[in-house]
């Protein structure tokens, strides 16, 4: 397994298990956003650098 499967892999299944879930950020607290509306979430940028990496394995690209 090469290196871009095993980021593809963790990142997956850390986010399948909620480990980016807001209630492991904000345990104490309300679950309100503390970002502007027009802020976009990062783990939403952690999904699409996956997807990202996918379709370059796809493609071949080492």
């Amino acid at each position: 397994m090469g290196l871009i499967e095993l980021i593809i892999v963790i990142l997956l299944l850390l986010w399948l298990f909620g480990y980016f879930g807001r209630g492991r950020l904000y345990a104490r607290g309300p679950a309100v956003a503390d970002a502007p509306p027009w802020g976009g979430s990062w783990v939403h940028t952690l999904l699409v650098i996956v997807v990202i990496l996918v379709i370059l394995r796809l493609l071949g690209v080492s």
